[in-house]
């Protein structure tokens, strides 16, 4: 078998002829020379490796020093630093706080937009839906149709309360300008609001199927009958022209309002029960109004601001000649003619 065949310049094991001195020194016994003149440039640590080396280490000695004294001034201006932070965490509450506000009332304004459908009506439609009001319907199979609109109520309302201010106005009541408005306006949108209600919970009770907005929309269109009623009858003051107004009118449009009630009820019982009290209040206020208003009011009006005595005044009276003596009216004559006469 034939012997590998040995590298030329005496090496061993393969190795390249520029190592051979490397290797001889080492087989040398322990000597530690190397032979710099055999070894390649590249081999080891170059100068550029050391040049970013060295600028590593300085960064790392900058990043130090500047961390070292971010903490000295933090730990030197300390108080300054809270203070700013607490500056920049209440200025961010007033932003939010602000923000909300904003949103508020952009969502006010959004949510006025929810009332519209209920005031979205031709002057037709109202037109109509008053003569309606005085108009009963005997219809009890089928619940009878409710206008849902709040226009026509509310300025029926508003129209109660003027008349009411011209009743005072005109009638021999002493009024004071000062609550007179707030008085009326309470009356009558307590009375629409306050039995509305009150009505409501008794339809709820009774199972009627009724809605709250249909509530208000019903008694508001019956104080149509109350406004021809009062109006009438603060102009010509007789008494028996309001009963006859009272019981016509005023019944005319409590009727409508108890067939609109009757046609949503189911039982004699809850009918009875729920149409007598609407019936009994309508007709109960529109007494109210007429005998009893004006002296309610002169009545708070005198409580919170005490009674309003005119004051006196001097009046010139006649004094009867027939009774007299003819010689009184002879002195008082001839006192007169020299008090004219010139000195």
């Amino acid at each position: 078998m034939a012997s590998p065949v040995t590298p030329a310049g005496g090496t061993r094991n393969g190795a390249p002829p520029e190592w051979g001195g490397f290797e001889e020194n080492i087989q040398g016994g322990g000597s530690a020379v190397i032979d710099m003149e055999n070894m390649d440039d590249t081999s080891g640590s170059s100068f550029e490796d050391m040049g970013e080396l060295h600028q590593r280490l300085r960064e790392e000695e900058v990043d130090a020093d500047a961390a070292a004294a971010e903490e000295e001034d933090g730990e030197f201006l300390g108080m300054k630093g809270f203070k700013g932070q607490l500056s920049r965490q209440v200025a961010d509450q007033m932003w939010q706080a602000g923000k909300r506000q904003a949103s508020k009332a952009f969502s006010l304004y959004a949510n006025i937009d929810i009332l519209r459908p209920y005031f979205d009506v031709e002057p037709a439609q109202v037109r109509s839906r008053l003569l309606e009001s005085m108009i009963p319907v005997k219809m009890v199979n089928f619940p009878q149709k409710i206008a849902g609109e709040l226009y026509g109520p509310l300025m029926l309302v508003f129209t109660l309360v003027a008349i009411l201010l011209h009743g005072m106005k005109t009638s021999d009541t002493i009024i004071r300008e000062g609550t007179l408005m707030g008085t009326a306006i309470g009356t009558c949108f307590g009375y629409w609001l306050g039995v509305s209600s009150f009505i409501y919970f008794l339809a709820y009770l009774c199972n009627a199927q009724i809605t709250m907005l249909q509530m208000l929309a019903l008694l508001g269109y019956g104080l149509f009958g109350h406004c021809i009623v009062l109006f009438i009858t603060y102009n010509i003051h007789l008494h028996a022209l309001f009963y006859l107004f009272w019981l016509l009118v005023g019944g005319l449009s409590t009727l409508r309002m108890v067939a609109v009630l009757v046609s949503r009820t189911v039982g004699p019982t809850q009918r009875l029960l729920l149409c007598g009290t609407l019936a009994t209040l309508h007709m109960l206020f529109l007494l109210y109004l007429h005998f009893a208003y004006h002296k309610v009011v002169e009545g708070i009006l005198d409580t919170f601001e005490g009674p309003n005595v005119p004051p006196i005044q001097r009046v010139p009276r006649d004094i009867p000649v027939a009774g007299l003596p003819i010689a009184v009216l002879n002195a008082t004559a001839k006192a007169v003619a020299l008090t004219l006469q010139p000195h």
